[in-house]
């Protein structure tokens, strides 16, 4: 008897099904069977089939005689006929995991449960995209002791993502409808009425393909009777509910249906016509009239509008808010406000309320404005379209108005409408432009302070050719969008830069460099200086060029700068990083100086002098005691001593970092006491002027700076931010403002409704800037602790993940606790209780704030950049004559 069957169901998919079966046969679990059960197809499927059977004896193939015209009839058939305890179900069109199988095995036979479910991943096919299916459901393993203690996870009505103990489906008769489509909603919601236990893993165990050529029947969107075919699985799931004692569960069900099944209809509605638009909503409205209106208040705002819509048959509105729901997410043409509410459209009724989104509450450089193309014609290379714009929040008042696509900026001229909004009338011609690009209208006030916004075209509208390039209306939305067409000069280009990549690939770079040191000596009047690999002008480095400039001393500098960095002050000489051009000039350059690192595997020309600035000091562990390095593998310890060898002086900020940080980096070249240059800013103590206007900080309210660090295994994740910001805003955001600067390698998007409380800085180029505008910071572990203690100003500590971070995540060299000189809180809650009383929080912690400030901030004097400067660089201040410089990143 094998462990486990898995059942592929397949109809007319002869060219995708060996891929699935494919799939199953290379799991590490060995001991099951494949049952191909074939829905009657009239393709080459029976001959495939076939021959996988000869293939493997671990495949069968059964085959209906007549098609069923669903998923429901070759399901029931293959586990009729499975041999094993557990079966799974896999459709022809997708695939399993590798150890999908064996893991979910595992899991049942150690929790005893009646199925273990656990995370779907759409695929979406060519670029291999994987995008996770309501990973909320799935972030925690454990076992559920039935529905009624988790009724969210109606959400999961799948059947493929689930292994099931056959004798608990015999045993409950439980069997997939055959007269509909979606009969996994009906199956599901039997299974669990049924189940008394179920267990939930974290990790993917099925691949949901989406590929444009390949039209499923759950994405058949376009014809209503698959919205019929919905709505009565709907309608059978809620009397299994009510038949089987869980009619208390019927709203948390329906729940289910306006979040996700309704969704799937809205989501393309701005495509159809009015006419499709009125048909749905009368089939739709029976059902939605029972949703208790409990259930709607839970939902999106844009989605109860659009429930309104329906239920009050106004069919054309509804297209106009759909488009609201996904892309740009334009706002409303319109909005009523009344008693401070917020309501979409021109009658301020309850089912309309948008005050949750905040769109009237937001900074004018956040606001939106919507932008719809009512015309478009072309001209050769031109595009000539008439937009009209709509400011339902009365953001605009005095403006110059401009729209900008790729390297080409078209001023505008508006008019104003009668009924109220612009209308412009834009010629743009598109032959500089080369790369894809969205076109946006922006308004600048006169404070300089500029807003942006996309365009938007018709859904429907057929792509067309405009010179060089296609114009396209992306998405549900209809956002407006170019695109490079395949002319034989673009493949061409796209050839020539192939070939470029290929003669330019590290290796090469590398050996050129190295033969380059062999034969030229380096400039000793020529300096590459470097800040967070290149990606701003900042830091330490910066401090001690400024000293440099301001000394005159003659050296030129050059500056390193990564690929997409614009930060950068005019007049300041640019290499980018990784580019000959910035081989060429490491090889040259009689001194370095940088923050984080030059490119590990570059020896130091001989005669070059290298000043490693470093960029932060504090409790995380770094160098050998970091995660990369702490395994005992040779290959990157030595790589990296090697580097670490380069180093001429090393910048030491305290005692503190003499004692764990010289040597954790295993440095053992000269140190350099003199304080951080970067913080000579901070003992000013001088913030630049206008930075409170810039970051549009109302009057009257304080600013919380959060500056969380990464989190090694999950970098980019956004984890990192791990405060409740909704949480927040709702209890602080009529006193503070938060900016949030993440760390550089992290990316986290802030959502939309919480731009009004808070401004996210992860680009801002300057920290020192927001170190000195801000009245209080909010860390975790981030060295920026050091810096901020030069100011005396508060500090608050969020580590509610302390004891993983430093057992198992990144690790420490302190007790943060114990030394914190601010409160370490867990919650968001304590977080408030502290914002609230912060004076008399920071009075508390005076003591250990000034032996922090003794620890990390004694040789902080303001005169660090000079100290450094006269020593590496000797106290010349012989005037040099400026040479011209080119401003490229090339």
């Amino acid at each position: 008897m094998p462990d486990c069957t898995v059942v592929v169901i397949t109809y007319n998919d002869a060219g995708r099904l060996p891929r699935a079966v494919h799939s199953v046969l290379e799991q590490t679990l060995r001991g099951l069977e494949v049952i191909i059960s074939d829905d009657a197809s009239t393709d080459d499927t029976p001959r495939v089939a076939h021959e996988l059977m000869r293939a493997d004896p671990r495949v069968r193939y059964i085959r209906r005689e007549v098609n069923s015209g669903g998923c429901g009839a070759p399901r029931n058939d293959g586990l009729d006929a499975a041999l094993s305890p557990y079966v799974m179900f896999l459709d022809s069109d997708d695939t399993l995991p590798r150890h999908a199988c064996k893991s979910m095995l595992a899991e049942i036979e150690r929790t005893g449960a009646d199925f273990v479910s656990g995370q779907i991943s759409r695929l979406h096919e060519p670029t291999g995209r994987t995008e996770r299916y309501y990973p909320q459901l799935f972030g925690r393993r454990r076992v559920v002791e039935g529905i009624r203690e988790e009724p969210e996870l109606f959400l999961d009505c799948f059947s493929t993502n689930k292994l099931f103990d056959v004798s608990f489906l015999r045993r409950h008769a439980l069997r997939f409808p055959e007269d509909i489509h979606y009969e996994d909603h009906v199956f599901g919601a039997e299974l669990y009425c049924a189940a008394r236990r179920f267990a939930v893993v974290p990790w993917v165990v099925y691949l949901w393909r989406r590929s444009p050529e390949h039209v499923s029947i759950s994405m058949s969107t376009k014809e209503l009777d698959n919205v019929r075919h919905r709505l009565e699985a709907a309608r059978r799931s809620d009397a299994i509910l009510r038949a089987h004692g869980f009619g208390d569960l019927v709203p948390d069900r329906q729940y289910r249906f306006v979040r996700h099944d309704l969704r799937v209809y809205l989501n393309p509605m701005p495509s159809r016509d009015v006419v499709w638009a009125k048909e749905f909503a009368a089939l739709v409205r029976p059902y939605l009239e029972q949703v208790p209106r409990e259930v709607i208040e839970r939902m999106h705002p844009t989605v109860r509008v659009c429930c309104r819509l329906i239920l009050a048959d106004r069919a054309e509105d509804l297209r106009v808010a759909a488009r609201s729901l996904n892309g740009p997410q334009p706002p409303p043409r319109e909005v009523v406000r009344r008693e401070g509410r917020t309501y979409w459209g021109a009658t301020p009724e309850p089912g309309l309320d948008i005050t949750a989104l905040r769109l009237a509450e937001l900074p004018y450089t956040a606001s939106r404005l919507r932008h719809e193309v009512v015309a478009l014609a072309t001209d050769g290379t031109r595009l000539r379209m008439r937009v009209r714009t709509y400011d339902p929040f009365a953001a605009l008042t005095e403006w110059t108005a401009f729209l900008r696509c790729g390297p080409v900026t078209v001023p505008l001229d508006t008019v104003a409408c009668p009924d109220g909004g612009l209308v412009s009338e834009v010629v743009l011609d598109l032959a500089k432009v080369r790369e894809r690009c969205d076109p946006r209208i922006g308004f600048t006030r006169p404070d300089g302070l500029t807003t942006t916004d996309t365009l938007l075209a018709d859904p429907g509208m057929a792509p067309f050719d405009v010179g060089p390039l296609t114009v396209s209306a992306e998405g549900s939305a209809g956002q407006l969008r170019l695109r490079p067409r395949r002319t034989p000069r673009v493949v061409l280009s796209r050839l020539k830069r192939g070939v470029l990549r290929r003669l330019s690939t590290p290796r090469l770079k590398l050996g050129a460099y190295k033969a380059i040191i062999k034969v030229l000596p380096p400039r000793a009047d020529l300096a590459l200086f470097e800040a967070d690999c290149g990606k701003s002008y900042t830091g330490s480095p910066r401090a001690v060029y400024e000293e440099v400039r301001r000394r005159r001393l003659p050296v030129r500098v050059v500056w390193s700068v990564a690929r997409g960095r614009a930060n950068f002050p005019a007049g300041v000489p640019l290499v980018r990083r990784g580019s000959w051009r910035y081989v060429w000039t490491m090889a040259r350059a009689g001194v370095w100086v940088d923050s984080h690192g030059f490119p590990l595997d570059y020896p130091k020309p001989h005669g070059t002098r290298y000043l490693q600035t470093w960029h932060g000091q504090g409790i995380k562990s770094v160098g050998f005691d970091a995660p990369d390095l702490r395994a005992d593998l040779p290959g990157p310890r030595e790589q990296w001593r090697a580097a670490v060898a380069r180093w001429d002086a090393l910048i030491s900020p305290s005692a503190a970092f003499s004692r764990y940080f010289v040597p954790a980096l295993g440095y053992e070249g000269r140190v350099l006491r003199y304080g951080t240059p970067r913080c000579d800013a901070l003992v000013r103590g001088v913030p630049p002027k206008g930075l409170r206007e810039r970051l549009e900080i109302p009057p009257g309210r304080r600013i919380l700076l959060y500056a969380p660090t990464y989190r090694d295994s999950a970098k980019g994740s956004g984890v990192s931010v791990r405060v409740d910001l909704e949480e927040l805003a709702e209890a602080v955001s009529d006193e503070w403002v938060l900016i949030l600067r993440t760390h550089p390698v992290e990316r986290y998007k802030v959502p939309q409704h919480l731009l009004h409380f808070v401004r996210p800085a992860g680009s801002y180029p300057e920290i020192n800037d927001l170190l000195l505008v801000s009245d209080a910071l909010l860390t975790d572990y981030s060295s920026v602790m050091c810096d901020y203690a030069v100011t005396g100003k508060p500090m608050l500590f969020f580590v509610d993940d302390w004891d993983e971070y430093r057992l198992t995540e990144r690790g420490v060299n302190t007790d943060l606790p114990a030394i914190a000189p601010g409160p370490c809180l867990t919650t968001t809650a304590e977080l408030v209780e502290c914002l609230r009383d912060l004076p008399a929080v920071h009075a508390s912690f005076a003591a250990k704030y000034a032996a922090a400030r003794r620890l990390w901030c004694e040789e902080e004097r303001g005169d660090a950049a000079a100290r450094v400067v006269a020593d590496f660089f000797g106290a010349s201040a012989t005037p040099v004559r400026e040479r011209p410089q080119l401003r490229s990143a090339s």
